[in-house]
């Protein structure tokens, strides 16, 4: 087991590298950096301006240079201009014992968000804590709610009890989030329909969070990927109770519920495991459209930000996230595995 994990944790960083370049390398196109000049000049500068707003900034240096840099693997850039010095990892007033030549991801140093006006890590840690809130809360009421309609739609393949649950599973999967929440904001949220049982903005659940302001949210997301789950779940606990062990227990008369407990429950889980696992990533992307559309400032919201402002070193720190949480998550359900099914253990 250690040397599975440490074989996948060096594929894990090689492929973090890669993608991460590739992000890099597209948000670093000329074009994205004329832009970047402009919004911080003035969009009538001429391309003698630019190309000295962008040569003081270090941003026409070769690529594989300036990613060494943002890594911290390479000395950060120096300019020195009429005298003064300053770069990539001090300023013009910083005394020159205390100026740093390495000053990159890799010495916790994400740099300065364009937009925000704050240190990147500051601004990507705070969003970052307020959608693992609503994830946690969404997790909370998606996974069981969809391993227990999976499993009674499973126990028994064809019954009406089954073909209803899953019509509500594909129901639900098919309705985009951006219709199930304005349905739900025009329904339980305004006075339309004269129940105002919740709030259709979940601004003040940033401060603190509360049934009326953070139902809407959390149901919104449940729900859509509740479905999915649900499926999958369903799938697997048919192909279980069809197994030659389940018919064993069965003609030796062991009790229905023991049988679905005890036997086919740990082996169906196997497969609904891995979905739920890829529920992280996706919660923490996917929730663009419901954080916009209930004003909750968190990651997504934070992604959108970022791309549409062309702020560069906070769409990076993002992107890094993004790919860290898809990394780890697929490691521990590669591990969860193990612990699920022995029998790939010894494989």
């Amino acid at each position: 087991m250690g040397l599975f994990i440490l074989r996948r944790l060096g594929v894990m960083i090689l492929t973090a590298l890669c993608l991460t370049f590739v992000v890099f390398w597209l948000t670093n196109l000329y074009p994205n950096l004329e832009k970047l000049a402009k919004t911080q000049g003035n969009f009538r500068m001429s391309d003698e301006a630019v190309e000295s707003y962008l040569g003081k900034n270090g941003y026409l240096q070769p690529m594989p240079v300036k990613f060494g840099q943002w890594l911290g693997v390479l000395p950060g850039w120096t300019v020195e201009s009429e005298g003064v010095t300053t770069g990539k990892c001090f300023g013009a007033d910083t005394p020159e014992d205390e100026r740093r030549s390495f000053c990159g991801v890799l010495q916790g140093d994400w740099g300065f968000s364009t937009v925000f006006k704050d240190e990147v890590g500051t601004i990507v840690s705070t969003r970052l804590g307020l959608t693992g809130k609503l994830m946690f809360f969404v997790m909370l009421v998606m996974v069981p709610m969809a391993l227990i309609v999976g499993v009674l739609a499973g126990m028994r393949e064809g019954s009406k009890l089954d073909r209803s649950l899953s019509t509500f599973s594909i129901a639900s999967t098919a309705t985009p989030e951006y219709v199930s929440g304005v349905i739900f904001i025009a329904v339980f949220a305004s006075s339309a329909f004269g129940l105002k049982w919740f709030k259709g903005s979940a601004t003040s659940a940033m401060e603190s969070v509360s049934f009326e302001n953070f139902t809407l949210p959390v149901v919104t997301i449940a729900l859509y990927g509740m479905g999915y789950i649900a499926r999958m779940t369903r799938a697997s606990m048919t192909e279980v109770m069809t197994a030659q062990y389940i018919r064993t227990a069965r003609l030796k008369g062991v009790k229905f519920s023991d049988i679905v407990l005890k036997h086919a429950l740990r082996n169906a889980l196997i497969a609904p495991f891995t979905v739920i696992m890829l529920q992280f990533p996706w919660l923490l992307n996917g929730v663009v459209i419901v954080e916009t559309l209930f004003n909750y400032k968190g990651f997504g919201w934070l992604l959108v930000q970022a791309a549409s402002n062309n702020d560069i070193e906070l769409l990076l720190a993002v992107s890094v996230v993004s790919v860290i949480v898809v990394l780890v998550t697929q490691l521990i359900s590669d591990i969860g595995y193990v612990y699920l099914n022995p029998r790939i253990r010894i494989a």
